[in-house]
């Protein structure tokens, strides 16, 4: 048995791949050097921009877990083809596919839409994981910096918006039981419920450091100023774009039915339980 982890040195895929180290499982890391060392796992050089590389990679697989890069939405979506190409002639097992908390409605349109689309064409045993928001966003300097700083935990949502919230680890964790669980195929929704808000989450956040922190409802274009000199401009751009977006939304909570919790019987860390298995 050998699973397949996109992106496995970086945020996502490091946990996956730790988690089935842990478990004993085979891991296959993909990374762009064949020079990288992954703890408990074989590295095996492939480029998203490659479908030979990752029909390769995926061929005789018992899972594999993808996820897109935050690049431009060109080559999410050119990345999001070759992938398509390579299930299609290697017929993994089962695939795991995190949205990333991109939409995934074909009717939306974007990467994460073609790939899911690709899936269904395609066939093969497979689940797709839709987080919300994650929990490392709130990792960028220009957030915890005004934690630790000011006492303010600034972010791009109103106050009164209801967020079901998940970390990495949480993803983690729905990969493992979706590679064991063929049974559960369609979309899993991981992330806390009930919702919280922003202030609420300010309030986690104080507890856990010992101080007062309040929450500040920042602009998409302060956020995109602030994170562009860490991913880009082009991304951040584009994570800005779907900020603005959701600003026209009630919420982005989860509903119970297709959650994780009723699913598969996971249940996501509360804010406090994250920062301290992060170490924080």
């Amino acid at each position: 048995m050998t699973y397949v982890i996109h992106g496995a040195t970086g945020s996502q895929g490091a946990p996956v791949v730790a988690a089935l180290a842990a478990g004993g499982k085979p891991v296959a890391a993909l990374t762009r050097n064949p020079d990288t060392v992954v703890a408990g796992a074989r590295v095996v050089a492939a480029g998203y921009d490659s479908a030979d590389e990752l029909t390769s990679a995926y061929r005789g697989a018992d899972g594999v877990f993808i996820h897109l890069p935050v690049v431009s939405e060109a080559d999410r979506q050119t990345y999001a083809r070759n992938i398509v190409a390579a299930l299609r002639a290697a017929r993994p097992a089962r695939v795991v596919f995190s949205t990333s908390g991109a939409p995934a409605d074909p009717e939306t349109g974007g990467a994460a839409a073609l790939l899911v689309s690709g899936l269904a064409d395609i066939g093969l045993s497979h689940a797709v994981i839709a987080p919300t928001l994650y929990l490392e966003n709130l990792l960028m300097p220009y957030v915890l910096d005004a934690v630790h700083e000011r006492g303010v935990l600034p972010y791009p949502i109103r106050a009164d918006f209801p967020v079901s919230w998940a970390s990495h680890l949480d993803v983690a964790d729905a990969a493992l039981a979706l590679f064991e669980r063929h049974d559960v195929t369609g979309v899993v929704s991981v992330g806390q419920y009930p919702a919280f808000t922003g202030p609420d989450l300010a309030q986690a956040f104080g507890a856990h450091f010992g101080k007062d922190v309040v929450f500040e409802a920042i602009t998409p274009e302060q956020m995109r100023t602030s994170v562009a000199p860490v991913i880009g401009e082009g991304p951040a751009t584009d994570v800005a774009g779907m900020y603005a977006a959701m600003g026209t939304l009630p919420d982005r909570a989860i509903t119970p039915e297709n959650s994780a919790q009723k699913l598969l019987g996971v249940t996501p860390r509360t804010t406090g339980q994250w920062l301290a298995d992060i170490g924080l």
